[in-house]
């Protein structure tokens, strides 16, 4: 179907006339046909257009509205729309970014699937979506490089209300039908696993689905408790806020007393050669006794949290083991504050990038799963206020991870607080709708593909409709994401589907 014709522009700002009968949306795509390559474009503007003077115009306007109705000769012809178009690519034997211009007064025409046939399902598939042409929803699925999308970082920007965790649980639920891939979720709401509702727990694989969480745990859940002697000075980074002088303590005690340093620290045992001062030991008491929910009297300590003395001395290693098996570990962390949902996640990140980076120095990491580590709120250890007291294991991932195959998943509203050189080492980001244009800004300023264009298009975005930028795409590519219930039932449908035709317990 026509939709317009070339009529001006240059490289970066193609103007086509929009057909009369037609209409043409932000975001839409459209292709060009010259001899035997073609040209897609994207529509990234709409503006009016008219062959009469604006004074003629609003002359008309007038008698319009104070003589009643007023027609002009040939209306289709002497006012109209103009689209601006920005080229993506150009295919001829091969799809390569565009270099040229099509020919002038080239018809522009709507994009059908076959005109996308150079877009392949990948070996190791993440799928995402439907293809998004505008606001109409095409049937062709979006699928990305799944092991290089998840461990070179995936960032997903949104407004509240434009449907992250939507898409995050859409993710999860794709994740457990392969095997490529291990997930960390730190799920501060408690909606991935789906206790009360349609959740990750009600997926056919759902063996592949460990689930920690520290309150009433359901069938085939695991409580969460970590035993003391598995905390370690660094992890309390981003975690709390520490003075030098009360951070060497920590380190102090540990090198000492190694498993029993916190007992220690609270027993005030002297170190040789070190004295600190009363007031250093007593903050640094005060923090960890707030923190880790603990109290100390009479020289007992007592545990009230998921922080225990005797209790969870394999829950890190069984965490870590589940991880390196593909599975999905979704930990609960709805009851906690800020500051332990940190602690808790940095400890087993720490763990499980350790023993990547032994397997990576061993040879063994080619026969590994791809770790992600999923993010709610990143800025909260990501941002740029946090990482001005000192990295931690999330900064240091972010710039480092892709080499180890340990990558992150960070979900945020506001991107602009996390500093551009993480921003820049995110090589794969699904910008949903950003109703900021400050937090538009920072998404346009560090992604893979030309952005610059798209700010009306990303503003523009509706609830579950998002633009994916990656260094794995030839193009920024629109998609739709589809409503998780829906997506799972289908699939689950699918599965059902698939058993009854291998099912040959009827033939002797």
């Amino acid at each position: 179907m026509i939709k317009g014709q070339v009529v001006s522009g240059d490289f970066s700002k193609i103007v086509m006339r929009i057909k009369a009968d037609q209409e043409v949306e932000l975001g839409e795509l459209t292709v060009i046909e010259n001899n035997n390559e073609k040209f897609i474009l994207q529509v990234y503007d709409l503006i009016y257009g008219s062959q009469i003077s604006q004074q003629n115009l609003e002359m008309v306007s007038g008698m319009n509205l104070e003589e009643g109705s007023f027609q002009i000769m040939d209306e289709n012809l002497r006012n109209y729309q103009l689209a601006l178009l920005k080229p993506i690519l150009n295919i001829g034997n091969k799809s390569k970014t565009c270099k040229k211009l099509p020919t002038f007064f080239s018809k522009v025409r709507e994009i059908t699937k076959e005109d996308l046939s150079f877009i392949t399902k990948p070996k190791n598939p993440l799928y995402l979506g439907k293809l998004r042409s505008g606001s109409k929803e095409m049937d062709f699925n979006i699928f990305l490089q799944g092991r290089d999308v998840l461990s070179h970082h995936v960032l997903i920007p949104a407004s509240t209300g434009k449907g992250k965790s939507n898409l995050m649980s859409c993710i999860l639920w794709e994740i457990l039908n392969h095997d490529y891939a291990g997930m960390l979720v730190l799920d501060p709401h408690d909606e991935y696993y789906g206790r009360t509702e349609l959740g990750l727990k009600d997926h056919p694989r759902k063996e592949k689905v460990s689930y920690y969480t520290p309150s009433d745990p359901p069938v085939g859940a695991s409580s969460l408790k970590i035993n003391l002697s598995k905390l370690k000075p660094e992890h309390f980074q981003g975690a709390i806020s520490l003075s030098d002088p009360q951070r060497q303590c920590l380190y102090a005690y540990y090198r000492k007393f190694k498993e029993i340093w916190i007992r220690s620290l609270f027993e005030e045992k002297k170190i040789e050669q070190i004295n600190f001062h009363e007031d250093t030991i007593s903050v640094v008491k005060r923090k960890l006794i707030s923190l880790l929910n603990l109290d100390f009297e009479n020289n007992q300590l007592y545990c009230k949290g998921i922080f225990d003395e005797t209790a969870g001395e394999n829950t890190i290693s069984e965490i870590c083991q589940d991880l390196e098996q593909g599975k999905i570990v979704i930990i609960d962390t709805s009851f906690f504050s800020g500051a332990i949902e940190i602690l808790v996640g940095g400890l087993i990140t720490t763990e499980i990038f350790e023993k990547y980076k032994y397997y990576k120095k061993s040879g063994q990491l080619n026969d590994k799963p791809v770790i992600s580590v999923v993010l709610e709120e990143a800025p909260r250890v990501l941002g740029k206020k946090v990482l001005e007291q000192g990295s931690n294991i999330f900064d240091t991932l972010a710039r480092e991870g892709r080499k180890f195959k340990v990558g992150l998943i960070a979900i945020t509203q506001l991107p602009s607080e996390i500093p551009k050189n993480i921003l820049a080492n995110m090589n794969t980001k699904i910008i949903l709708g950003i109703e900021m244009n400050s937090e538009r800004q920072a998404i346009i300023e560090s992604s893979p593909q030309d952005l610059s264009q798209d700010n009306r298009n990303i503003a523009a975005l509706d609830k579950g409709e998002a633009l994916v930028t990656s260094t794995f795409t030839r193009f920024a590519v629109p998609i739709k994401i589809p409503l998780f219930e829906e997506f799972a039932n289908k699939e689950k449908e699918n599965q059902e589907k698939n058993q009854q035709k291998l099912d040959f317990s009827n033939f002797s």
